[in-house]
Formats: structure tokens, C-alpha cells, sequence
């Protein structure tokens, strides 16, 4: 019964999506304040029913209710409650239902604490998010019915891929959709604005803190994903230019150039255009990444559907909300004319460069991404784009980006002075040349992307630190009034100078692994030693285990430095799953601030041996520290007064053609 009511609660969340997407648009246009009211209730009710929807879909995965597909599908009595309950959104109904449930969220969200909105922008607003709504809500009920009732139900479920029975791969979904879907507030906040026919310093300070909240979770959200490959697939890498990967790295280099740019917007009034069509461009990037892990045109751990007429409804979705909002854009787009000029060299001018690299460094990706499928299509030939590809093509465009990073802030706003900001800088210079030497001593022969990588790094981290340093004014100020200083700069800035930092850390950790890794693949016996990076390695041997629904066999390594003394031990392990038969890798991993010590078992030779791989990793906790630095950074200024409340009012005159919004 409960099943019935979440499939009935799905079906009245798109009867309401068609309310909002309908009546609050003509009572913007007419000028009616009653209907562009309409957009609060329903926004809230359609979040109210998925979020029963999703309640029911829940239920039955917890009590493991196999008269339903989906359960059946994707669960098993013997899972564990974390694991059923994960289980809802590891597969691509549920996934779905997670997806539009979120997307409500948001439009809740716009609706309860949007008060200081003019109710036009609002209205216009919530209708463009109800549109979304309305082609995700079809999809499920059309195509992708998640309370789909078996007449015979199995005594038990089929379980669910054992690679997403982990804890990173239980959190990492919700976690990467809010920063897929919170986009969605910045594209429906960019189309309503070119619907009305203002875009100024209020609707940037509209958009700033949805996007930042996006941002922070996306980065939260790959940076998980790449935790769990780097410990979970057991072959030691954290990013492998997978098409799935780089679905969600894309929209987030776009929406970091969108935060920037929305900062320009705020305080110069100038990049109106180019702002509007980032927003477009980061969500429409959401819905491809969508598209390419629903569609089935890939195949991978994270690709569920393969009915092409999921494929075909996805890719005519894409059509309409990406199409109809570039037209709207290239329609509306030339008057939206910015008021603030600035000379090239100027903190607009460095945000502008920085807007252009990410964007070039998008193209890059996307165009490796879509070329195979596109060369299968047009001649049905296969190829592979791999990382020779990004890393010749990615790498080259973001070291000038993140010099451009560093120097930025020392710019004035309007007119500023290169020469000015590099003197400032050159204690930060001086440190990434001796970075570079030193690098280039200790791995004589490797790559030199490699070691201008660790320079970038370290320009960056010096920047980023001589910034607060020159905002304490110690020289002027003492160490009393440098502390009271810094503690009165607002939240935003010290999100900001976590976010640069968390940037550099996490670039210095990818430089420092990619040159540094020691790598032995080899086969050991019990009681053998093998030397690691400087460590020495032996094989203790292994044990069986049962797990609540697999059997493992558990290796044991000895970790011990050159003079004998041990320092810890790892426990990797090899499962297998009752259910489907299916085997998975648990590295064992010891984490230190500097480096990584990294224990595989593989397969037995069946002359008392094992394959084993064992790596020391340097710096590779970095990379997760600087995206943590990150996404704290996002919070943070997330948190700042400013971003919430008191939204400047608007001066910009309306676009011709359109009429003026009711009073407030």
C-alpha cells in the first residue's frame, strides 16, 4: 500500500510541476501577483510529494519488500541497513527519484527563503525550476517507474553491485547531486532574468550563494568519488579520466568560473552576458553528464540504464532545456550591456582570464569525452581517450590559471598594476623557482609538467598566505592589531583564501604522487620481504573471514622501516559475494601527512604464493585535504550575512519589450 502511495505522490508532484510551471510565468507577464503567488505552494507541496515518493521507495528497500522490481533488483536480505538504504540510489530509478527530489529541495528552498526576491524574478524563477521538474517527473513515470509491482516476488533480492556496498559510495551520490542539481537554481535564475530583462549587482548577489552551495558540494561530491577509486578499485590511482568522472568535473570547472564571474557582476556591473550564459552552460552540463550515465551510451560502475528509449526521452529533454535556453540567450543576450569598464590588467581583468582558461579547459575535456562516442556513431569505429590526452591538453591550460589565481587578488579593481601586484609577489616567485630546483634535483628525468606543477603549487600556497598576511599589517598594525584586523574581515574572504589554499594543496598532492609513486608488483610467500619507497614490506600471510554477505581472504603486511623496527601493519582483502558471485578489492592503506602506504592482494599462484601490489604514495593525502579545504572554503563563505541578506535593489532599466514588475 505504501508503494501505491509514493507511485500516486509521484504522479500529483507532476501535476503540481505543471501549476508552477504554468500559472506563476502568466502571472508574471500579466502583471498578476496572485498568480505569481501560486509559485510558493506548489514549490513547496511538489518537494512535500517526492519527498513521500521517496519515503515509500525507502520503506521498501528497508524492509525488503521483493514484490517490487526495483528492490529485487538492486537489494538483498542479507545487506547490510547502510547498504539498503544506499541501495535506493544505486541504481538508476532510484538515482532518479534522489535526482528530482533534490531539484524540489531547491525550488523549497527558493521559495521559503527567497523573501527579499522581487515576486517577478521569483515567479519566473520557480516556473523554470517546475520546468526541469516536469521533464525528470515524466521520465520516472514514463520510462523509469520505480514502484514497478512484480506479481510473483522472489523469496529474496538479486543484491546490489557489490563495488557500491562502501561507505564513500553511500554518501557520495547525495552529496554529488546537490551539487548537480543546485546548479539548476542558477540556470532558472539565469533564464528568468533574461525572461524579465534584468541582470544587475542584486540578481548577482541572488545567484552567488546558490552556486556556492553547488560548488562546495560538487567538489565534496568528486572529491568522494575519487577517494573511493583511489581505495576501493585497488589499482592505487584517485583519477582516471573516466567519461563518468570528467560528467562532474566539467560542470564544475564551469561553476567556479560562474562564481567569479557573479563577483564581477556584483561589483563592477560588467560581464552581464558572459555571467548569464555560464550559469546556462554549468547546469546544461549536468543535464549531458546525465544523459551520459542514463542513456546507456556508457558502461561503467556508475552507468545504470541501457533501454535506448531512456536515451532517446534524455537526449530530447537535453534538446529543449539547453536549445531553448541558448536561443533565449542569443535573443535577449546583446542588451544586456555591462556599465563598468576596466582595463585588461585589472582584478576584472585577471577574473576574466581566469573565466576564459576554465572555460578552455572545459572544452578540452568535453571535447575528449564526446569525441569516441561521436567517431562511433559517424563510422563505428572505436577509439580510447585517455590521459596522454588530458594531461597534454588539461595540464598546459590550467598552470597559467593558476598563476593568474595568485596574482589576482594583489590587482585593483578597474585599473590596475602588474608591476606593482609581481613586486608584492615575489617572495611567492622566489619559492616556487627554489620549489622547482629542488624538485628537479631529487627527480632528475621526470616529466617537467611534473615539476611545474609543484611550482604552481607552491606559488599559489605563498600567494594565498601573503594575502592574509598583508590584510594583518603587522608592519603597521602590531601583532594586537594585525589579530584584530584579521578577525574582522568578513567570513567570505576567509572562504575564499581556504578555497585558493585548498586549490594549491590539492595540486601540489596530484604533482607529488604522479612523480613520486614507487610502484612493486610482484609475487610473495609468507615470510618474504620487499622493499617500498624506503620501507620494508612483509608478507605475514592470510585468513578467511565471513562477512554479513561475502567471504573474504585477508592478507597481512608488516610494515617496517631499513633498520627492522616495525612501524604497522596492513590488512588488504579480496571479497566475494554470495549473491551474485561477484569479487571486489580492499586495499589496506596506512595515511600519513606526507605519504600513503598502499597493500593489495590479487590472486594465488597455487605454489603458496599471492599476487600483491604495494606502493608508498607521496602526498596523496593532499589531494582529499585540499578539497576539504575547499569545500570548507564554499561554507564559509556561504555562512557570510552578506551573501544571504540585504540584496541590493535594482536600478537596471527593463529590456524592451517587457513590462515593469509590480511593487514589492
Amino acid at each position: 500500500m505504501f508503494v501505491e502511495l509514493g507511485h500516486l505522490a509521484l504522479a500529483l508532484a507532476l501535476m503540481l510541476a505543471l501549476a508552477q510551471a504554468s500559472l506563476p510565468l502568466i502571472g508574471a507577464r500579466l502583471g498578476h501577483g496572485g498568480l505569481m503567488a501560486l509559485a510558493i505552494p506548489t514549490a513547496i507541496g511538489q518537494f512535500l510529494l517526492l519527498a513521500l515518493a521517496f519515503a515509500a521507495l525507502t520503506h521498501a528497500y528497508v524492509t525488503s519488500d521483493f514484490s517490487v522490481l526495483n528492490v529485487v533488483q538492486n537489494s538483498h536480505s542479507l545487506k547490510p541497513m547502510l547498504y539498503k538504504v544506499a541501495g535506493v540510489w544505486g541504481n538508476h530509478e532510484g538515482s532518479l527519484l534522489l535526482w528530482v527530489l533534490i531539484l524540489a529541495l531547491f525550488g523549497a528552498l527558493v521559495a521559503l527563503f527567497g523573501r527579499n526576491l522581487p515576486p517577478r524574478l521569483k515567479a519566473n524563477t520557480l516556473a523554470v525550476q517546475a520546468m526541469i521538474a516536469i521533464g525528470f517527473i515524466g521520465f520516472l513515470l514514463f520510462t523509469s517507474n520505480p514502484f514497478e509491482r512484480l506479481p510473483s516476488p522472489p523469496l529474496d533480492g538479486q543484491d546490489l553491485n557489490p563495488l557500491l556496498q562502501d561507505p564513500g559510495l553511500a554518501f557520495h551520490p547525495p552529496m554529488l547531486y546537490v551539487g548537480y542539481v543546485g546548479l539548476s537554481v542558477s540556470f532558472s535564475f539565469a533564464v528568468a532574468a533574461l525572461i524579465e530583462g534584468k541582470v544587475d549587482a542584486a540578481w548577482a548577489r541572488w545567484v552567488r550563494p546558490w552556486t556556492l552551495l553547488a560548488w562546495a558540494f560538487l567538489t565534496g561530491g568528486i572529491a568522494l568519488g575519487s577517494w573511493w577509486a583511489y581505495y576501493e578499485l585497488g589499482w592505487g590511482g584517485f583519477w582516471y579520466w573516466d567519461p563518468v568522472e570528467n560528467a562532474s568535473f566539467m560542470p564544475w570547472l564551469i561553476a567556479t568560473a560562474l562564481l567569479h564571474s557573479a563577483i564581477v557582476v556584483e561589483k563592477r556591473d560588467t560581464l552581464k552576458s558572459w555571467t548569464i550564459l555560464l550559469a546556462i552552460i554549468a547546469f546544461s552540463l549536468s543535464l549531458i553528464g546525465t544523459f551520459l550515465v542514463r542513456s546507456g551510451v556508457l558502461t561503467s560502475v556508475h552507468a545504470f540504464a541501457v533501454d535506448p528509449g531512456r536515451g532517446v526521452y534524455i537526449l530530447a529533454l537535453l534538446a529543449i532545456a539547453i536549445g531553448g535556453s541558448l536561443t533565449l540567450y542569443a535573443w535577449r543576450a546583446p542588451a544586456l550591456k555591462g556599465g563598468g569598464l576596466f582595463q585588461p590588467i585589472s582584478r576584472e581583468g585577471g577574473l576574466l582570464l581566469n573565466n576564459l582558461l576554465m572555460a578552455t579547459a572545459t572544452a578540452t575535456v568535453l571535447i575528449g569525452t564526446l569525441y569516441p562516442l561521436l567517431l562511433e556513431v559517424v563510422s563505428e569505429d572505436k577509439v580510447s581517450v585517455g590521459p596522454p590526452f588530458f594531461n597534454a591538453t588539461f595540464v598546459p591550460i590550467m598552470i597559467p590559471a593558476l598563476v593568474a589565481l595568485g596574482i589576482g587578488p594583489f590587482l585593483a579593481w578597474k585599473r590596475g598594476s602588474l608591476k606593482s601586484a609581481l613586486a608584492r609577489l615575489k617572495y611567492a616567485a622566489l619559492a616556487a623557482l627554489a620549489g622547482f630546483l629542488i624538485t628537479a634535483w631529487i627527480v632528475w628525468g621526470k616529466p617537467v609538467a611534473g615539476l611545474i606543477g609543484v611550482a604552481a603549487g607552491i606559488w599559489l600556497l605563498c600567494a594565498t598566505i601573503w594575502e592574509v598576511l598583508e590584510k594583518a599589517a603587522i608592519a603597521r598594525q602590531g601583532l594586537q592589531g594585525a589579530f584584530a584586523r584579521l578577525a574582522g574581515l568578513p567570513r567570505a574572504h576567509w572562504g575564499m583564501f581556504a578555497a585558493h589554499l585548498g586549490v594549491a594543496v590539492c595540486v601540489l598532492g596530484v604533482t607529488g604522487t604522479s612523480l613520486w609513486t614507487t610502484e612493486v608488483i610482484r609475487v610473495m610467500r609468507p615470510g618474504e620481504v620487499t622493499d617500498v619507497g624506503g620501507y620494508q614490506f612483509r608478507f605475514d600471510g592470510t585468513q578467511d573471514l565471513r562477512g554479513p554477505n561475502y567471504l573474504a581472504h585477508r592478507a597481512h603486511f608488516t610494515v617496517m622501516n631499513t633498520q627492522g623496527e616495525v612501524l604497522e601493519t596492513l590488512s588488504p582483502e579480496k571479497r566475494r559475494y554470495v549473491v551474485n558471485g561477484m569479487e571486489t578489492t580492499e586495499a589496506g592503506i596506512s595515511s600519513h601527512l606526507f605519504y600513503d602506504l598502499y597493500a593489495v592482494i590479487g590472486d594465488p599462484d597455487g605454489k603458496g604464493g599471492y599476487a600483491v601490489r604495494l606502493y608508498h604514495k607521496p602526498l596523496v593525502p593532499w589531494i582529499w585535504t585540499g578539497a576539504g579545504l575547499m569545500m570548507l572554503g564554499g561554507l564559509l563563505s556561504l555562512s557570510d550575512r552578506r551573501l544571504r541578506v540585504g540584496a541590493p535593489r535594482r536600478t537596471v532599466a527593463l529590456l524592451p519589450g517587457t513590462k515593469p514588475a509590480p511593487a514589492e
